[in-house]
Formats: C-alpha cells, sequence, structure tokens
C-alpha cells in the first residue's frame, strides 16, 4: 500500500521536478530575455530585480503621495502636487530602466580589458532628472523670498548640469571631461543660491520655515553633489559595472525622491500656505477652501466692521 501524499509523488518524479523549476524560472524575472542588452557591458538579472525592487517603492510613495495630496485643501497643494509629479516621473523611469529600456550602446573611453567594449548608457534616466531636479528646486525656493528671476535662473542651471551630464556621457571620446567640467562649475552657482542666498532672504512665512530650510536644502544640496562622482565613476571612467550603477543611482534617487519629498513635506506641516503668496488669483472658488493667514483674518474683520460703522 502506497501511503506517499500527493506532493511526495510529485517529488519523486525527476520529470516532475524539472517542470516544477522551469515553471519557477519562467516565473521569474524575464525582462533581459524578452529585452536582450544592447551592449557588451549591460545591465545584469540582479541589477534588474533591484530596478523593480525601486519601482515598487516608488510606486507605493506616490500612493501614499497622492492620499496626503487630497488631505490639503484645494488651492494650497502645490507642494504636494510637486511631489506626485518627481515620483510618478520616477516610477516610469525605473519601470523602463528594470524592463531594459530606454538606454543605448556607447563605446567607453577607458577600455579596461581591451577591445572596444561598448556600455549601456541610459538616456532615460536623464529625462527622469530633467523633469525631477527643477520641480525639486521650485518647491524648495518657494518657500524662500528669492525672487522670481533668482528661482527661474537657478532651475536653468539645474537643466543645465542634466544636459551637460547626457552630453557628456554620449561622447565616445577624452571631450566627455570638458562637460563634466562645466557641469562641476554649475554646482558652485547652485550652492550659493541655495546656501548662501536664499537662506538670507526674508521668509514671509515665518522663522518656523527658515530654520526647516536650512535642514531641507542641506540634505538636498549633499544629495546633489553624489551624482557627478557616481557620473564619473560610471559613464565617465567606466570603472564601476553597470548593475553598481544602477545600485548607486538607485539608492540616490530614493533618498532624493520619496526622502527629500517626505522630509520637505514634514518640515512645511505647522506653515501658513497663504505667506507663501502662491495663489493664482484666479476665481476658481478653491482659495475659499485654502487656510487663511492671521493677517488676512484680522484685515477681513478690520474691513467687516469698518463697512458697518459707515452705515
Amino acid at each position: 500500500m502506497n501511503t506517499s501524499g500527493p506532493s511526495e509523488a510529485f517529488l519523486s518524479s525527476p520529470r516532475s521536478v524539472s517542470v516544477y523549476f522551469d515553471f519557477l524560472a519562467m516565473a521569474g524575472n524575464q525582462a533581459l530575455h524578452i529585452n536582450p542588452p544592447n551592449a557588451d557591458e549591460h545591465l545584469t538579472t540582479h541589477g534588474s530585480d533591484w530596478l523593480w525592487a525601486v519601482f515598487a517603492i516608488m510606486t507605493l510613495c506616490i500612493c501614499i503621495s497622492s492620499r496626503l495630496t487630497h488631505m490639503k485643501p484645494r488651492g494650497s497643494r502645490m507642494f504636494n502636487q510637486i511631489a506626485v509629479v518627481v515620483l510618478s516621473t520616477s516610477s516610469v523611469a525605473y519601470l523602463s530602466m528594470a524592463a531594459d529600456l530606454g538606454a543605448t550602446p556607447i563605446d567607453v573611453e577607458f577600455r579596461g580589458h581591451g577591445g572596444h567594449p561598448s556600455r549601456q548608457i541610459w538616456y532615460v534616466r536623464y529625462i527622469q532628472w530633467f523633469i525631477n531636479f527643477p520641480l525639486l528646486l521650485v518647491g524648495l525656493l518657494c518657500t524662500t523670498g528669492l525672487s522670481l528671476s533668482d528661482i527661474l535662473s537657478t532651475v536653468y542651471f539645474a537643466i543645465f548640469m542634466v544636459v551637460c551630464a547626457l552630453i557628456g556621457a554620449l561622447v565616445k571620446s577624452s571631450y566627455k571631461w570638458g562637460y563634466f567640467g562645466l557641469l562641476m562649475a554649475t554646482y558652485i552657482y547652485m550652492w550659493q543660491q541655495l546656501l548662501w542666498h536664499a537662506p538670507r532672504s526674508t521668509f514671509a512665512a515665518g522663522g518656523i520655515v527658515r530654520r526647516g530650510y536650512y535642514v531641507v536644502a542641506g540634505y538636498l544640496a549633499f544629495m546633489i553633489t553624489l551624482y557627478p562622482i557616481c557620473w564619473a565613476l560610471a559613464e565617465g571612467a567606466n570603472v564601476i559595472s553597470v548593475t553598481s550603477e544602477m545600485i548607486w543611482y538607485g539608492i540616490l534617487d530614493l533618498l532624493t525622491g520619496p526622502g527629500f519629498l517626505f522630509l520637505f513635506l514634514w518640515e512645511l506641516r505647522g506653515a501658513d500656505y497663504n505667506a507663501f503668496g502662491l495663489q493664482s488669483g484666479k476665481h476658481t472658488g478653491y482659495e475659499r477652501s485654502a487656510p487663511r493667514s492671521e493677517k488676512e483674518a484680522q484685515f477681513e474683520q478690520s474691513a467687516t466692521a469698518s463697512g458697518d460703522q459707515a452705515a
């Protein structure tokens, strides 16, 4: 009498075990099989697994940020909506990279083992930065007393840095380091705006925002500084592998994306939104649901009292 159960009978058959492991393999990450790499030095399956994990984290953060946005009154959601846009852009970029899409092969300058190997350059990542970095700076600098011209010039140089990094990554010769030099020179202006000029401006929302700005701006300035280091070792000098590049950039994007945004929104939790002066002035009816500042409330009360006395 055979007393073995169905599972034991299944495992006792070599063919069944082979089919089982083939099924597990098919159920795994098949991105590199469906979209084969297009360069000699390319993304590995483990690197793709990491990118899928980052994509999942970004998607989860979108859900959280969207919920927080709808908890804010209409007319006071700008900073939360910036977070949603940044996280949505990052999720699309990491979905593409995890699926081994959005890259182009470029011959490397430093070959290491000889020959003429090519390396995957991920232009989709630069599209992500082209959108996200200016938005992060707009959100941060709008809490300060910087003039509109200063904010726009800072945003321009953020775009300038991303463009220099992209062009440098696509250049095969040593001329790429010229673009890297321009990128680093731009950092001097960025640091000056974030850490010197903006903190010395007038904060209309008060000291609570000023104190929080020092923390958030210092955090963002430090994180941005780490990107050129990774670029120099990856797209620049071809020192680290594509998978190592993905891990490094993924950690930076998580800290600069969800990490920075939630820290930024936390520091603004007690600030008066109307003090920033970001209302459009259009008669949409949304301004009625936005929280009013104490000065506005006092002004309306005094105006009403004056009207009653005149009547």
